[in-house]
Order: C-alpha cells, then sequence, then structure tokens
C-alpha cells in the first residue's frame, strides 16, 4: 500500500493562508495613503482644561480588508514628551469582534471623540494616528499620520486674580443691640435718647410726678453731658405732643397743641437752669393712630385683631373710633390700657458722638492699639499703604479682639494680595471657625482654591458667598472661564465687571468678537493683557496693521507677551511675515 504524505499538503495550505494574511495586511498598508483623516477643529484648542479632538476617517471602497482589525492610537507629541489618548479599534467584516465595522466593498467612516488634559508644552505639538493592522497571528505596522498642528490656548490668558473681601460688615453686642463700636469706623456718630410726658386725659397739664421721674432725670443728664463733653454735641432737642384717638377731633387738635406748648416749656426750663443752649423744635399730632396701632400689635387684649382689621379697613378717624367703640368688651380694655399711654409728649435730644481724629488713631494704633475699639483699629488699618503697617495692625487685632472674625479675615486678605496664599488660607479658616458661613469668609475660602486649581471647591464656597459683595461675581467669571463655560462667564462679567481683560476674553471666547473689542477699548488703563487680547482679536478678523500695534503695545507694557506669541497659533498665519518674525527677534 502507498503512503501518502499529508504533512506537506497541510503545510501548503498553512503557507496559503499566511501568505494571503500577509498580502491583505501589505495591500492595505500600500494603499493607506487613500484613507482621508481629518480633525475637528483643525486646530486643536484647549477649553476648561482639557483638548478635545473628533477624528474622522473615511475608507475608500475595496481597501479595508475583510479578515482584519486596525487599531489607531492618537498621540499628542511635543518636544518634552508625549500624550496617547484611548486607541480606537476596527474592523473588516468578517472579524469576530464587537469593534466598528469598515466594509470592504463599499468602504465606511468612523468618527472618534478623544480628550486629554492640557498642559503648555502642548502649544507646539503634533497629533499623531499610530496605525496597526493584524489579521490572524500577524500584524503589520502602518506608520504614522499627522492630521494636526499645535494647540491654540486662548482660554489660559484669564487672569486668574479673584477678588477677596475686606471684613467691616455691621455685628451686633451680646445683647443684640446695634454697637457702632464694632461697626465700620464713623467718625461721627448719631446718637440720641427719647422720654415721655404722660398726661391725664383732656389734660395739658404737666404734673410734678412726672418731671422727677427716672426717664426725665435722665434726658437732662444726658443732655448736660453732651453740651459739655468735648467729644459730644447737642444738635437739638424735638417735642412732639399728641392726643389718643378718642373723643372729637376739634378738641382733641387743641389739646395737643396745649400739650405742645406745656412740654416745651418744661424743656426751655430745664435748659436754662442747667445753662444749655440749644434749639427745641415742636410740633404736635392730634390723634395719634401709628402709636396706637403700634401698642395694639404689641398688647394681648383678646380682640386686638378685629381692631386692627378695623384700622387696615377704614381710614376715616370718626369711623374707626365708631367701630372699635361697637366692640364693647374690648373697648373698655383698650381705654384702660393703651389710651393713657397716648396721651403724652415725646421728648428727644439728638446728640452726634465724635470719635478719634485720623492723627490719635494712626498714633494709637502704633503706640498701643489695646486703646482703640474694633471699629477704631479696622479703620486704622485703611490710613496707610504700607503694607507692613497693615498686617501689623491686623495681627494686633487678632490678639486683642481674638473672637472678632475680621480681624484673620483681613490679615488673610492682606496676605493674599502679597501673594502668600498659604497664611491667607490659615487666616480665612480661622475666622470661618469664628463666624461660620459668613459670605465674605466663604469668597475669600474660594479665591484661595481657585488661585490652587481646585476649581471644584471654589464653585462650593463662592455658592456660599451669595450676597457678600460684587466681588463674587468677578471671581465666579474667572471660574466658569476655567472650566469652559463661557455664556456663564460673560453672564457674571457683565457690564457692571470691573475685571475687562476676563470680561472681553469670555466675550472672545464665546464667539463675540465684536463685543469684546468694544470692553477692551472702553477699559480706562491699557494693560498688556488687554493689548494681546485685541492683537488676537483683529487677527481672528484679518485686520493686520491694527494687529501689529497692538502685538507691539502689549510687548511694551509686559515683554513676557514676545515669547507667548512665538508659541501662539492665534497668529500661525503670519508666522511667515517678515514683519512678523523680526516683531518676535
Amino acid at each position: 500500500m502507498k503512503k501518502i504524505n499529508l504533512i506537506a499538503p497541510a503545510l501548503f495550505v498553512m503557507s496559503a493562508f499566511v501568505i494571503a494574511g500577509c498580502s491583505s495586511l501589505k495591500k492595505m498598508q500600500k494603499n493607506a495613503g487613500l484613507v482621508n483623516y481629518s480633525v475637528i477643529p483643525e486646530v486643536l484648542e484647549t477649553h476648561g482644561g482639557k483638548v478635545d479632538a473628533t477624528i474622522q476617517s473615511k475608507y475608500p471602497a475595496k481597501y479595508f480588508a475583510s479578515k482584519v482589525t486596525v487599531t489607531v492610537t492618537p498621540v499628542l507629541k511635543y518636544s518634552s514628551g508625549e500624550t496617547a489618548l484611548t486607541p480606537y479599534v476596527l474592523q473588516g467584516e468578517k472579524v469576530k469582534a464587537n469593534n466598528k465595522v469598515i466594509p470592504y466593498q463599499d468602504g465606511g467612516s468612523n468618527s472618534y471623540k478623544g480628550m486629554l488634559p492640557y498642559s503648555k508644552e502642548m502649544l507646539r505639538s503634533d497629533l499623531e494616528l499610530r496605525i496597526k493592522a493584524t489579521q490572524g497571528a500577524k500584524s503589520l505596522d502602518f506608520g504614522t499620520v499627522t492630521v494636526a498642528k499645535g494647540v491654540i490656548a486662548t482660554s489660559t490668558l484669564v487672569d486668574n486674580s479673584p477678588q477677596a473681601i475686606i471684613g467691616i460688615q455691621k455685628k451686633v453686642n451680646t445683647t443684640g443691640i446695634y454697637d457702632p463700636a464694632i461697626d465700620k469706623y464713623q467718625r461721627i456718630v448719631p446718637d440720641s435718647y427719647m422720654a415721655d410726658l404722660v398726661y391725664l386725659i383732656n389734660s395739658s397739664e404737666v404734673r410734678s410726678k412726672e418731671l422727677t421721674k427716672a426717664e426725665i432725670e435722665h434726658l437732662n443728664k444726658y443732655i448736660v453731658e453732651a453740651y459739655n463733653a468735648e467729644s459730644k454735641e447737642l444738635k437739638g432737642v424735638e417735642v412732639s405732643a399728641y392726643s389718643s384717638p378718642d373723643g372729637a377731633l376739634d378738641l382733641n387738635s387743641k389739646l395737643a397743641g396745649k400739650r405742645e406748648g406745656s412740654a416745651s416749656n418744661v424743656v426751655d426750663n430745664s435748659l436754662k437752669k442747667s445753662k444749655v443752649r440749644t434749639d427745641i423744635v415742636s410740633k404736635n399730632t392730634p390723634e395719634d393712630w401709628e402709636g396706637f396701632k403700634a401698642l395694639m400689635e404689641k398688647s394681648t387684649i383678646q380682640d386686638k385683631d378685629l381692631i386692627l382689621r378695623v384700622l387696615a379697613m377704614y381710614s376715616d378717624p370718626e369711623v374707626r373710633e365708631r367701630e372699635i367703640k361697637n366692640l364693647s368688651s374690648a373697648f373698655t380694655k383698650v381705654a384702660d390700657e393703651i389710651l393713657p399711654q397716648l396721651r403724652r409728649a415725646k421728648i428727644t435730644a439728638n446728640v452726634s458722638l465724635i470719635g478719634r481724629t485720623d492723627a490719635e488713631i494712626t498714633r494709637l494704633a502704633d503706640s498701643d492699639p489695646s486703646k482703640l475699639n474694633q471699629a477704631e483699629l479696622l479703620y486704622a488699618a485703611t490710613l496707610t499703604n504700607d503694607v507692613s503697617k497693615q498686617k501689623s495692625i491686623y495681627a494686633s487685632f487678632t490678639k486683642i479682639y481674638s473672637n472678632d472674625w475680621r480681624g484673620f479675615n483681613n490679615l488673610g486678605y492682606v496676605q493674599m494680595n502679597e501673594g502668600d496664599f498659604k497664611s491667607a488660607a490659615a487666616n480665612y479658616q480661622q475666622a470661618d471657625q469664628l463666624d461660620p458661613k459668613n459670605p465674605v469668609v466663604q469668597n475669600n475660602l474660594g479665591c484661595v482654591a481657585l488661585k490652587n486649581e481646585d476649581l471644584a471647591k471654589a464653585e462650593i464656597l463662592f455658592g456660599a458667598a451669595s450676597g457678600a459683595g460684587k466681588e463674587v461675581k468677578e471671581n465666579l467669571g474667572i471660574l466658569k472661564i476655567k472650566q469652559g463655560d463661557y455664556d456663564t462667564a460673560v453672564k457674571y462679567l457683565n457690564e457692571e465687571s470691573t475685571s475687562y481683560a476676563n470680561r472681553a476674553l469670555a466675550q472672545l471666547l464665546n464667539g463675540d468678537n465684536n463685543g469684546a473689542l468694544k470692553t477692551l477699548n472702553a477699559a480706562p488703563v491699557e494693560s498688556g493683557r488687554i493689548a494681546y487680547l485685541k492683537a488676537i482679536i483683529y487677527a481672528r478678523t484679518a485686520k493686520t496693521s491694527q494687529m501689529y500695534e497692538s502685538l507691539i503695545n502689549s510687548m511694551k507694557k509686559d515683554p513676557a507677551y514676545k515669547a507667548i506669541a512665538q508659541n501662539d497659533l492665534e497668529f500661525a498665519k503670519y508666522a511667515n511675515d517678515q514683519n512678523f518674525k523680526l516683531l518676535l527677534q
């Protein structure tokens, strides 16, 4: 029996498959130039700290072999290294996998979206596609295709100088009453004291017991002290006389006038006795319905809501009186508890409290800051432009008034303006412990987070700073530019914004070249940043002469813009222009 060698035919069949596989790969490699690649945008841009790219590829008919898998790795290559994006995989019709299929007969297309974090080295770079094809155990490198060059980084021109807020908000003392000693310093502060003379029904006679009661004695003492003190100025005394809203209007008008006269005589006699000279201003109110309403609202009279409803429904005094008297049980209480308090003359002494002079405050801030109250010490820091003195004053404040958040906040404010963000953050945190959720402190903590590029934390803190001041909107505008949300940034950096460069940048990135240029031209001072942004707008709108003028101005204001312009693809179409080359030498 003849032996048949089965090994040789098997090897022949395997070789045929291998040769066929290699043939398909080599044919695709040879015709790789027929594949069309495009990138959106044509020149890559960074937004929100990322570089996004959409890579589109079109494969011609009868190109993509049915058993071939192609792996494409986008890589951004730059002088100091490279960053690879996530690869994407395509396959022929007979490949048993779950990748995008490209038909052989008709060809096909693919769209890939990739993203990578931006770094400044990417300004001058190449986006390459590294392509590798496989069929079975065989693979072949199709080489590299460059599909884009460089990254436009105009969004990074944001001026990340968030605005901190100084602490001068109004406070209340431990009793809940406003205390000017711990508020924003005012050298002259209005003050007053009020006392009542109470009359019997239908009488304008001032009883002796009224003249000797404690509040009248205190009023007289208050007037004399204000008149004689160097730190006070008596501005005058007001007399307001009233009748209760019961009885005939004519009678009440005469009665209120007589009470005005008797009360004014009491004041005049008291001033003469104390040898005090000041103006007396008097007036009268025949029927004190406003006083009646105020006392009713505070009362516990059973039918007070009905009475208040009568006041709201009727404005005619006679109708009011009649309707209230109809509530017989309630009116008895009103007559006993409310009306007697309205038969009065209100005497008010008005005084100006005069504080220390600027020179006195400055001297004490240097020599003995403990003698100054909170408002005076905070004010002292505003009387000097010497940063070291400001820091010293706020440091003293934190020791003398260690429970007041403003000392730590304001010390942090100065430190932040000096660029010492670590120290500023520590003091802001101390202020936050003393007054949790204070909007001013939340804003300032947000400024530190923004400087540290912690955008998520900054957004939370600025959200908690609502109502702290216009600075919060400025800071949110910076944040939104850095996040790539230019439409919202424009809304925050509105016409009230003083950050002309940032506002214009937001408009420019949002596609409003004309609005951005208008904003830049409105700036009171043209900084290097403002001139450079103008140059970009002129480059985009093909206004060459204005572009060169603005570039020159930007470099005069700040020489750093020469190096920035050298790598800025906003000016790519001028790269071979001799004037541009000379400008950057």
